[in-house]
């Protein structure tokens, strides 16, 4: 029988042997302590071995000498080589755009949360770190087992068995914990906490101890030489709350051992854990989870200024291809830049779509603006080096780009860091707007119309007017919504994203369900099919969103319906910017919701970059889908403003200023009829095919007559009358009648 004091005696002093380093420099004396231990307690078979591998550990994975780089260290040493501007490929480098003195790097905002500690998250909040990762003491049910205590896990409307919002204990009492194993040696150096997310609960811990351990067995408190560090908690739910160690740690596993709770709730709390893997090059985890990417951009969080700095040097870089502009300012003052790339950038080339990507409306969501900045510098980098899919892209489309839509809203999520912002810190406007959903409801309008039997004859079912009260200056309506109508009815656009976080999954109009009182129900518009295609094309090219085997971000499996989903159907919502888009303009918007995490750590960007990468660039190809033409009259002028209409489907769309059109559509064909206001209409069948490429679809319409009298008496400077139509066609009659009668009064 062994002896367990021995035992522990001889654990607790190898553990701290292993943590100063002891053992990397000195292995003999630590086998030989080994060996002592184990002939102290008279050790169990295998024990002996089991030690020596654990030696064998520490000396592989010892902390690096400043001579080793941890990878966060490599990758500024990277950066540091590509300053000259070219890399091994002979491609352009993004990071001159970055290049600032001392002192404007101490005084800049904190990025990703560096500023806050030194190592990344470990990757509860990002999903790196599996559901089998994680356990716990005991658990009050599934629903708020060890898988549930990530950071800023949100829970449903209704608490269920399955996804509710953190991990809670069975009981309360000091003997309860949260458990990581890392699956490989870290160096941790903080813990985040949170409370339980709900609405109906107040459940969070107000103080802890965190233990290290290599085997899950043997735990070492941390401490300050004298007695077990009690680090302080959460005071509310929401809000988290950083607390990083005196000195790192280096283990494997780590725990949370809660030693007090609010005084009206239980032991709940939602982790992330801040941890820097040690260098092993033969770890199969690491080898398994870890994804590279081959391009050479500029991999980090942008403030205000810097995004205008890398705007600035990729339209230098590409000047035939680019173009700065803004739409507008924010409430702050701000201004919102776009980024139009084209292959004659500055103006509407006739028969040529109109894309846009546009990210931030909720400030918070920052991923979506970084991956934009990263598109537009991608996608000169490819044009300069000839790659053909993106110069087809470019030649054929006029693609624009607007990153922040609301850069008030960034500037505060920017200012705490991607761990410490919580849910919401930033989402809003400066005065308190959710911009996204900001916009008048013309869904309610359309349908009252159609109750009453007006659509189409007497109310159009397209280009739905924006009423009178939203555009009044007391009206609730943000600066930038404001701004952004102006933006969407000037240019006229086909197809356009907006990039959003916090979920993997792609919604597409409507968004506000017709049944009055309800929650959520599918409310599809008349181009179902084809929004629904749109939605798969990016869904289906990204990297986890089709995953069937990927885990559920917060409480819905969207890869049981391939990540595509109907925005009623989720959760209703009036005034979204993709009912209005469809209503009101000829622009098709869809959303696309890039990461569980809304705001990840900023060593995460070039993953995040792979994940969404072809799914950007396979979304915007496919504006070159359905039908597109001219509608002219018989002298060859385009007529703007006519109506392009389908058969089955009822939703129109209109020429643009010089007559061209874009009607997106799904393979097939169709019925097509072109009119205008005085003039006749005309129809024909188009045919869509599969391949990518629309349809050229040309009408010509003639003037009716009518339309003709009345231009030549304006001609003339007389009044048309006012007379109907068929009083009209009768008057020739009446005219003739009258002739007949004098030239018999005459012959008498």
């Amino acid at each position: 029988m062994r002896n367990s004091c021995h035992e522990h005696s001889c654990m607790v002093m190898m553990f701290a042997l292993f943590l100063k380093g002891w053992c990397s420099c000195y292995l003999p004396f630590c086998l030989l302590i080994v060996l002592l231990c184990l002939s102290c307690g008279n050790p169990a078979e295998g024990d002996y071995q089991y030690w020596k591998d654990q030696l064998k550990r520490a000396h592989d994975h010892s902390i690096p000498e400043s001579d080793q780089l941890f990878p966060e260290e490599r990758h500024h040493q990277r950066q540091k080589h590509q300053q000259q501007g070219i890399n091994h490929s002979g491609k352009y480098v993004f990071s001159r755009a970055q290049r600032k003195s001392g002192t404007e790097k101490s005084k800049q905002l904190s990025r990703g949360s560096e500023s806050k500690a030194d190592c990344p998250p470990i990757g509860l909040e990002s999903l790196k770190i599996d559901d089998v990762q994680l356990h716990a003491s005991t658990m009050k049910h599934y629903g708020v087992g060890p898988q549930r205590g990530r950071l800023n896990i949100q829970a449903g409307l209704h608490e269920d068995e399955f996804y509710d919002g953190g991990w809670c204990a069975g009981r309360n009492d000091y003997l309860q914990w949260l458990e990581v194993d890392a699956h490989r040696l870290n160096k941790f150096t903080a813990v985040i906490t949170q409370g339980r997310s709900s609405l109906w609960s107040s459940d969070w811990v107000t103080s802890y101890k965190v233990l290290v351990g290599n085997d899950s067995h043997t735990w070492v408190t941390l401490n300050n030489g004298s007695e077990d560090l009690i680090f302080p908690g959460n005071t509310e739910k929401e809000i988290p709350v950083l607390n990083s160690f005196p000195k790192p740690v280096v283990a494997r596993y780590i725990r949370v051992n809660p030693q007090s709770w609010h005084s009206g709730g239980n032991i709940c709390m939602r982790v992330e854990i801040l941890g820097c893997p040690m260098p092993d090059a033969n770890n199969y985890y690491r080898r398994r989870n870890e994804i590279t990417t081959t391009d050479s951009l500029d991999f980090k969080y942008h403030n205000y200024k810097e995004m205008r700095q890398l705007m600035k040097v990729v339209n230098e870089l590409c000047p035939n291809i680019t173009r700065i502009y803004n739409i507008g300012k924010s409430y702050n003052g701000q201004k919102l830049y776009a980024m139009e790339i084209s292959d004659n950038p500055g103006e509407h080339e006739l028969g040529e779509p109109e894309f846009r990507y546009s990210a931030g409306f909720h400030g918070n969501e920052v991923l979506g603006r970084e991956l934009l900045l990263l598109l537009m510098q991608f996608i000169c980098q490819e044009y300069l080096s000839n790659n053909q899919r993106i110069r087809r892209l470019v030649d054929e489309t006029r693609i624009h780009l607007l990153p922040s839509v609301n850069p008030d809203g960034f500037d505060r999520a920017f200012e705490m860091g991607s761990e410490l912002g919580g849910w919401s810190l930033g989402r809003w406007s400066q005065d308190g707007f959710d911009i996204h959903h900001n916009f008048p409801d013309l869904n309610s309008i359309l349908w009252e119309a159609e109750r009453k039997n007006l659509v189409p004859h007497k109310f159009l079912n397209h280009h739905v007017s924006i009423p009178a009260w939203f555009q009044s200056e007391n009206a609730t309506v943000a600066l930038e919504t404001r701004t952004l109508i102006a933006w969407m009815e000037k240019i006229p656009f086909v197809l356009g994203g907006n990039l959003q976080g916090g979920e993997l999954v792609v919604t597409y109009p409507y968004d506000h369900a017709r049944s009055h009182g309800i929650r959520k129900e599918p409310t599809p518009t008349p181009d179902d099919h084809i929004f629904r295609w749109l939605a798969f094309s990016y869904a289906s090219t990204h990297r986890l969103m089709t995953n069937a085997n990927r885990r559920v971000c917060h409480t819905q499996d969207f890869a049981k319906e391939d990540s595509t989903i109907n925005g009623a159907a989720w959760h209703t919502a009036a005034g979204s910017m993709n009912d209005f888009s469809y209503l009101h303009t000829n622009c098709f918007e869809l959303s696309m919701y890039v990461g569980c995490d809304k705001f990840p750590h900023e060593t995460e960007l070039p993953e995040e970059w792979e994940n969404n990468r072809e799914s950007l660039l396979v979304f915007m190809e496919q504006v070159h889908r359905g039908i597109k033409g001219m509608v002219r009259d018989v002298k060859g002028r385009g007529i703007p403003s006519a109506i392009i209409s389908v058969e089955g489907i009822n939703h129109d769309v209109r020429t643009a200023a010089d007559g061209d059109y874009w009607r997106l559509l799904n393979p097939g064909e169709y019925k097509v009829t072109a009119s205008a206001n005085g003039y006749s209409s005309t129809s024909k069948m188009c045919e869509v095919g599969y391949e990518i490429g629309a349809t050229r679809c040309d009408f010509v319409i003639s003037r009716t007559n009518l339309s003709r009298i009345k231009e030549i008496m304006e001609k003339f400077g007389k009044q048309p009358l006012s007379l109907p139509v068929r009083q009209l066609q009768r008057r020739p009659q009446q005219w003739v009648r009258y002739q007949f009668s004098r030239s018999g009064k005459s012959r008498s």
